[in-house]
Formats: structure tokens, sequence, C-alpha cells
């Protein structure tokens, strides 16, 4: 067994959480812009205040219309709109006087009791939670979620653990964050000795699952990953997984092909919207909405190590694909199940969008000013947040496997997923009773901390830990005398007095250009970086000297530019192949995989059951 290197880039793990848009601006499929608004929602989807809080509602297609009717029983103003307005004719004017109503009727309702009358109608609101929310959740107790830890200073608390449950190996938390100098030398050495000794009497890791196709390299070579998923985040979880070696295959039909193939286009095996999420995978058709299309899948899953799905709660268990039938026949199967709220619980029925992710999850709570209402989550972090999660969960599952153990279910839940992001601010509550709010761009341990005008439109971030940064900053600024200013000399200071501070850096900044000034500040030791726009990310040398993006071809030969994974590794897998055509890859999956002679193949295609 050989160790590896590993070199993550925190720009490309922040760049690859848009990888579902950036893959396509790089690829010359979608426009880029210097705007900050350029690709915000153009719709009614929007954050609204409650009577005790606030709400986010997802409108995007007829039948949330539909729910809305149902949910406000059918006001008269509700008429004047078309019945397909939202995909149409969404104009300014009818996204205004759409807000305006929903916003007169959510003033008068609490957003819990909203939210479930909402999503029992098919209308995606859910609630912006925050932290107190988040502990009183009965899905979050029902999942356990949080867990009660004794602390040695602080006491009894709720610790927020991971948003995955694993059915066999749960995690845990046993103790607190250890105390400064709290463990003697010799008791750690004395439990880093049982520790390896108890490695040493494991069973050695299995061998990889043999695979016929192309090999990949990487740590999960001769892997097998079935995705049975749509859209975003499913896809995104076998991508990761294909990142690190794995043959993943996406199992498709005519009959139920993925929003992301047809939107949009007329070419659903150039769609840029599935190329941008499912670069490096191979793509088999079956129908499993038939009884020999169920049959197939169970006989790949019996030649598979993991399988993932996302769809709509139930869905795999009326289809008779569920875990315990999955596990009857390969009882070391690895069974990722997404969801919003994960695969139980009282609200485990309810669903959304990336954006109720984040509200939800007390994400949305904390993005926007200072005093002003929460303006949550643009761009679609929660999805590819929730992807990487997924995987996480269950690579986790995977190692457990093959150390001698057997498959289990792993329950990933969106929302929590969510959560985990902001596990300092909930500890900070459940710890000291403080209340996280937004706060615009400002950190509690650095002063100055945000983003600030630069010439032409352009912004820079600037953050300042220490004393000695500060004093480089203030000298870069012309001001030296500020770094000795009792209202700024100390961070205590700098933090009471933020606003005249960020004041006086905002008036020196706009007179620079962005790029130029990060530069000359990080030679002074000071985190600064220009805030990039789309076309900033794609021309980025940076991010193209690492490989972040590359080169992969399709299955004619043609080849395309997308992102590559955000780590570099030695002895990494190789990235070459783009998203594959619908049944790119029947032949080998019925036939190298499955045994299926070719007149078997040809009978389940005329029955439709492989188109």
């Amino acid at each position: 067994m050989l160790g590896r290197f590993i070199d993550i880039s925190k720009q490309e793990v922040l760049a690859s959480r848009a990888d579902y848009v950036l893959a396509q601006m790089v690829a010359g499929d979608m426009n880029v812009s210097t705007a900050r608004t350029a690709y915000d929602l153009h719709g009614p989807a929007s954050i609204f205040p409650c009577r005790d809080g606030y709400v986010y509602i997802w409108m995007s297609a007829p039948a949330h219309w539909e729910a809305l009717g149902k949910l406000l029983d059918h006001p008269a103003w509700m008429a004047d709109f078309p019945p397909h307005w939202l995909e149409r004719e969404c104009t300014a004017e009818r996204v205004a006087q759409c807000r305006h109503h929903i916003t007169q009727w959510l003033r008068t309702q609490d957003k819990h009791a909203a939210a479930e009358a909402a999503q029992k109608l098919g209308l995606t609101l859910v609630a912006v939670n925050n932290a107190s929310d988040l502990l009183a959740s009965p899905q979050y107790q029902f999942r356990g979620y949080f867990s009660a830890v004794d602390h040695p200073v602080q006491g009894r608390a709720l610790y927020p653990t991971v948003p995955y449950k694993l059915s066999v190996t749960p995690a845990r938390i046993d103790t607190p964050a250890p105390l400064l100098g709290q463990h003697h030398v010799q008791d750690i050495l004395q439990q880093v000795e049982q520790r390896v000794e108890q490695r040493s009497r494991r069973p050695m890791d299995q061998p990889a699952r043999a695979i016929s196709g192309k090999a990949r390299g990487g740590p999960l070579q001769g892997v097998r990953v079935v995705e049975l998923t749509k859209v975003w985040a499913g896809p995104c979880v076998g991508k990761l997984l294909a990142f690190l070696g794995a043959e993943v295959i996406r199992v498709e039909s005519e009959s139920a092909i993925d929003v992301t193939r047809v939107y949009g286009v007329t070419d659903i095996n150039n769609a840029p919207g599935f190329q941008s999420v499912n670069t490096q995978k191979l793509s088999v058709q079956i129908d499993m909405k038939t009884e020999a299309g169920v049959r197939l899948i169970l006989d790949l899953l019996r030649e598979s190590d993991i399988v993932v799905e996302n769809l709509r709660p139930g869905a795999v268990k009326r289809l008779g694909l569920d875990y315990d039938t999955v596990r009857a026949m390969n009882p070391a199967i690895v069974y990722v199940s997404m969801g919003m709220y994960g695969n139980q619980g009282p609200l485990s029925y309810q669903t959304g969008y990336a954006p109720c992710f984040a509200a939800l999850g007390g994400l949305s709570a904390l993005v926007g000013y200072e005093g002003q209402p929460p303006s949550g989550m643009n761009i679609r972090y929660a999805d590819s947040t929730f992807g990487a999660m997924a995987a996480y969960g269950a690579l986790v599952a995977l190692l457990h496997c093959r150390r001698g153990g057997i498959g289990q279910f792993v329950d990933v839940s969106a929302v929590e997923s969510m959560t985990s992001m902001i596990g300092d601010s909930i500890m900070d509550f459940t710890l000291n009773g403080t209340m996280p709010a937004s706060d615009g761009n400002r950190h509690s341990d650095m002063a100055p901390h945000g983003a600030y005008p630069c010439r032409d439109g352009e912004w820079i971030s600037i953050a300042v830990a220490t004393d000695e940064e500060w004093a480089a900053l203030a000298s870069a600024m012309g001001r030296a005398e500020l770094a000795a200013e009792p209202r700024f000399a100390s961070g205590s200071g700098r933090q009471a007095n933020r606003d005249e501070l960020e004041q006086q850096l905002a008036h020196w900044t706009v007179n620079h250009d962005a790029s130029e000034l990060a530069s000359r500040l990080q030679d002074l030791g000071v985190a600064a970086a220009r805030s990039q726009s789309s076309i900033d990310m794609i021309a980025d040398p940076h991010l193209w000297a690492r490989g972040f993006y590359q080169q992969v071809s399709d299955g004619s030969g043609q080849s395309k530019t997308t992102l590559g994974p955000a780590w570099k590794m030695s002895r990494a897998a190789v990235v070459t192949d783009a998203a594959p055509r619908l049944g790119e890859h029947n032949a080998y999956v019925f036939g190298d995989i499955l045994g299926l002679s070719r007149e078997q193949q040809q009978q389940l295609a005329e029955a439709g059951v492989t188109r």
C-alpha cells in the first residue's frame, strides 16, 4: 500500500462549487460578463418576510403557480397572469406584482406553518431557519444531527455532527475539542501505539473489482459506481468519484430524460448543462419503469460497489430499487440516498431546490448586511456542496467495507450539508447563546475584513488578521500613523471602530486598480485579492497553469474544455472523457458486464426496455 501527495487549492474548491455554470462558460456555451448581477434570478423566487421571520419561495413552473393559487385560495389578482407566464412571459412587471401580493399575504403568516401548508400542495416554500430553528427542528432531532457533549469548561452543549447517516457505522462525537495542553505527551504516544497495533490486526483492503473497460488510474480504480440521479447534486457525486478513478455508469432512458439534456437545446448529446457535470462517465439506457428494466439494474448493482440516487422521496421504493432489495442480492453495496431532508423523518416528504437547502440549513440567514433582511444565496452553492458531502459519505462507507466490513445505507441530507458549513456559528449559539445574524463581509476575528470598491467598478477583498498586517496596510495607504492610533492599534480597537475603518479604507481603494493593488498588498504580506467576474475566472492564468481547466474528448473525438478536479494528486486518475452520449456504453454494460448476447440485447431494445 502506497500513500499519495494531495495538493488542494482553496480557489479551485470554491470555483468548483459553481461547476454547472463555470464549465459551460469555459466551454464557450454560456456568456460571460463583468456585471455582478448578470446571473441573478429574474423570476419571482425570493426571500419574503413573515410574521415571525422569513421564508424562501422558488417558483419556476406551471405546477408551482397552480400550487400557489391553491395556497392563497385562488385570489382575483392571479387571473391577470397567463398560465405559463413563469416559463414564457416572465416580465419584470409581473414579477414585481407577484412578489407584492405574496408579501402582503405572508406578513400575516408564521413561517413554519406557511411552509408546511405550501409543501403539502407542491409549492417549494421553505422557512429561512436560524440557529434556534435548527435545534428545535423535529427533523434534526429525529436524525440525531446534534450530539450532546460535556465540555470541561462550557458544560453540556449540543454539537453539530455530519450530514450523512451511516446505517452500520454512524458518526458520533465522544469528546469535545481539547483544552490547550490538556493531554500529556506520554498519554498521546500510548494511544498512538494502541491504534497502530489495532490497525495491524485489521484485514487488508479488499482488492479492487476487475473492470473490463478503460483503466483510469487513481485511488478508486476498480470501483464501479451506478448513478440513478438527476440534474446537478446527484451527478456531482459521480463526477467526483470518477475524478478519483471510479467507473461511473449513469442509468438513463428516453422516457425519463434528464432535464439538463434537453434544457434549451435540441441535441440531447450536446447539452451544455449535462456536459458540465457528467465528465468521465458512462451512459447506459434502461427504462427503470419496466419490470425488465428493474431486473437489469439489479443485475448491474450485483456487479457494482456504490449506487447513488437522488430521486423524489419514495420513488426507489415504488420502483423496487430500494436499499433492502438491493442489499439482498449484494450485501457489500454502498447505497447512497440523497434527499433535501434525508430519507426518513417527519419532514422527509418535503422537496426543494438548492436555494431552499441554503435557507433551511441556516446559511441564507447569514447572507446579507447588518440590520437588513437576509439576502440569501444566489449561486447554486448548495447543489455541488451537497454532492461533495454525499461523495465523502460514500467513501467513508466504502473504506469500511473494504476493511472487512459490510455495505451500508448512506442517508445524506442537503439541509444538514448546509448547516455543516456554518458549524462555528451554530456552536457559538449552542455554547454561548449568541444568535448569528448577517453582518455583510465582516469577521469576528479580523478587521478590516471585506470587499472594497476600486477603479472602473472593480472590487478588492482585504483581510487583516494581525497588528503587523494592519501596520503594513496602513503604510501602503500612506497613513502609517493609523497603525499607532489608539482606535486602530489593536484588533479589539479595529473591531469597535469598523465603520470608520472601512470608510477610510474604501476611500483609499476606490482610486486604485484592483489587480495592481492586490498584488502590491500581497507583496507586503496582506491578504488581498481582486474580486473576479466570470470573465476573470475563465481567463485566470493560475487556474489554467494548474490544470483546473482540462481538455476532454467526446465519443466522436471532438475536443471540449471543462473543469477538472479541485486537487492535484500523485498517481492521479486521468480525466480524458467528456460527458457520454445517451446509451453510448450500452454494448459494454449489457455485454461485458452483464454477459448478455447480441440477440438478447436486441430483444430488450425492441421491447423498449433499453431505450
